[in-house]
């Protein structure tokens, strides 16, 4: 185990950087945990969390943008959410760049979707920074202070190995489920 956190330490910065470039969120609290343990920086990993899950989006959009072809051969199976995400932007305007930091299973579509229309790169370029600073306080600051705690709750499961899978099941069914009824056609 102390083996593991010292892989970490050593390379943990540039997974997670790389791991927040298509969103990052449990990454973050991990590397959260483990600055609460003393094995890695706390404002660093808050600071490259921010850069990789900012630049993330700023990629997607781009990439949707100027690489129209590409992506939109690829988004074929994902029409629906991509509907979504236009019909979250027209009602909550600006505010999905925030909101979209916030929830799996969002993270990628409405870069991708707000790129299609003709918003303002510039723009969400702006809000987005602002988005992913929001998103990299909240969620690393947070873990940070529940360290004692999700420190526990990961022992517990390390203990119990036949959980973790059980856990992902269940989250990842219910964002199916969500994604599958709120895109289902009436």
């Amino acid at each position: 185990m102390e083996d593991t956190l010292t892989n970490l330490a050593t390379y943990g910065y540039i997974g997670l950087f790389i791991y927040s470039l298509g969103g990052g969120f449990v990454g973050l609290i991990a590397a959260s945990v483990l600055s609460f343990m003393g094995k890695m920086d706390l404002s660093l990993s808050i600071g490259v969390a921010f850069a990789g899950n900012a630049i993330g989006d700023v990629l997607l959009f781009w990439l949707t943008r100027y690489q129209k072809g590409m992506m939109v051969e690829n988004l074929r199976k994902h029409r629906r959410k991509v509907a979504l995400a236009h019909v979250l932007m027209k009602k909550h305007g600006d505010w999905v760049i925030f909101i979209q930091k916030f929830i799996y299973g969002l993270k990628t579509i409405v870069p991708i979707a707000i790129a299609l229309t003709k918003y303002d790169f510039k723009k969400f370029a702006i809000l987005n920074l602002f988005a992913a600073a929001i998103w990299a306080l909240a969620f690393g600051l947070s873990s940070y202070y529940f360290g004692a705690v999700l420190s526990k709750f990961a022992v517990y499961i390390s203990e119990n190995k036949w959980l973790a899978p059980l856990i992902l099941l269940a989250i990842g069914g219910v964002v199916w489920l969500y994604l599958e009824k709120v895109t289902k056609k009436k």
